[in-house]
């Protein structure tokens, strides 16, 4: 009860000196002169940049230096400000007491230190690293100016609760999570060097660079986060709990991401597909794009891109058209009349894919008769391509026009359903459907033409 009371009186008598000093004329005018220097800051940069255009006048320099004079020019405001609060507090110091100017020399510093602050961060051009490095330098450089930054420090490391041997405070996880998300950031940094730098590299095959790659991303962050966890004094002996947890919960609820994390390594080991390969699974047909931890990414021609999980491309039976060549086979069929000499059909069928601009001349088209028909002769034309990812219906749609025209021009017809079949398809139409379960129905009237 006495401790209360004691606690209840200092509250009340720093309230009491707080309010004093806030109602004393020294600190108005304090708070007056600093208000004033912000709308010199404000109005001088508008002023500055509505008259002289500074952005003009950097065009010129290196993409660093710009960089660096925009972010200038951004705090610009900011910057006038601190002056002005310089020369204010050199006045007051030669006029009076250091004292009476102490609220004057706090607000200068600490816009000094959010100037440096966000011109050294704002070099980082991931944004959220950006913003996180800004405000805890500036909280850090803050609490530092009002002689608060000891006092909070053991605060924070004041409280805690014990976990499994270790004792977790709030400044111990303040302190990892900032340097593990910078650590990150720059392992991320690191991580997109190499992998251009692998990508450059002629030398190796897309799936291993994909492979090497992940493997190095993996491995910097778990160096990462070890370096981290050591750096913030923490003994991985006392995370054994923790890590059990883990382990159970991915054999319970995490299996699916599991398994198509190891097929992902799977199909980037054995290299049954990579990057480039035109492939088609189950539904989709398209060309293999980004081979991610979880999934692969299948781009088709109409603008879509699948995300594919890898376990389906282990389970599943895939289709890789270019897997050990880039060489596909098409083929389309056509039919002629009788009165046209098949000869003839077969070099038109032949040149027209000759003449095709994506139809290889090697190996070279082949067109063979493949049935006599009740109305007409049947023909398959095959042939050669080796860019499947450009499009495969796109090519056989050249490849009719081409036979169209080259088949008018060497006097071959193409049959054309006779009044007879239209008039039945027609009827077909219009015919009412029986349903399934009606085994004693009549059959439908078969049709005097095949097919």
């Amino acid at each position: 009860m006495d401790d209360v009371q004691e606690i209840g009186s200092t509250i009340a008598t720093v309230l009491h000196t707080v309010g004093q000093e806030l109602t004393s004329t020294r600190l108005l005018l304090q708070f007056a002169l600093i208000a004033i220097a912000a709308v010199i800051g404000t109005s001088g940069a508008a002023m500055i940049r509505r008259r002289i255009h500074p952005e003009t006048h950097i065009a010129r320099l290196p993409s660093f230096v710009q960089k660096f004079a925009h972010l200038l020019l951004a705090n610009l405001g900011t910057i006038i400000f601190v002056i002005a609060l310089d020369l204010v507090r050199a006045v007051m110091l030669a006029a009076t007491w250091p004292s009476a100017s102490y609220l004057v020399g706090v607000a200068a510093s600490l816009a000094t230190a959010w100037i440096v602050i966000a011109v050294v961060a704002g070099l980082i051009r991931n944004q959220f690293v950006y913003r996180l490095v800004a405000i805890s330098a500036w909280a850090i450089a803050a609490l530092s100016i009002l002689d608060l930054l000891n006092p909070t420090v053991e605060a924070l490391g004041s409280i805690g609760i014990v976990f499994g041997g270790l004792r977790v405070t709030p400044l111990l996880v303040i302190k990892t999570t900032v340097l593990l998300m910078l650590t990150l950031w720059v392992v991320s940094a690191v991580g997109d060097f190499l992998d251009r730098r692998l990508k450059a590299s002629s030398d190796l095959t897309p799936s291993i660079q994909v492979l090497m790659s992940k493997v190095i991303r993996l491995l910097l962050i778990g160096f990462a986060i070890v370096i981290v966890l050591s750096t913030v004094g923490i003994d991985l002996s006392a995370l054994a709990l923790f890590t059990g947890a883990v382990g159970v919960g991915i054999g319970l609820g995490l299996q699916k991401i599991v398994s198509n994390l190891v097929s992902g390594i799977i199909l980037l080991v054995d290299k049954s597909i990579k990057p480039g390969d035109v492939i088609s699974v189950g539904d989709h047909f398209g060309r293999v794009g980004i081979m991610g931890a979880r999934y692969t990414s299948v781009d088709t021609r109409d603008g879509r891109e699948f995300l594919i999980p890898n376990e389906d491309f282990i389970t599943q039976r895939v289709a890789n058209w270019t897997y050990s060549s880039d060489l596909v086979r098409l083929y389309v069929k056509f039919n002629t009349t009788y009165d046209s000499d098949p000869r003839k059909a077969i070099d038109a069928a032949v040149e027209a894919a000759l003449n095709t601009e994506r139809v290889l001349k090697k190996p070279a088209p082949q067109c063979m008769l493949t049935a006599f028909g009740s109305t007409s002769i049947e023909y398959e034309l095959w042939f050669w391509i080796k860019d499947p990812a450009v499009g495969v219906v796109n090519v056989k749609s050249d490849v009719l026009l081409a036979l169209w025209d080259t088949l008018a021009h060497q006097g071959v017809n193409i049959p054309k359903p006779g009044p007879a079949r239209v008039i039945y398809e027609l009827a077909r139409e219009d015919e009412p459907q029986a349903p399934d379960d009606q085994s004693d129905a009549p059959p439908p009237p078969r049709s005097p033409f095949p097919g």
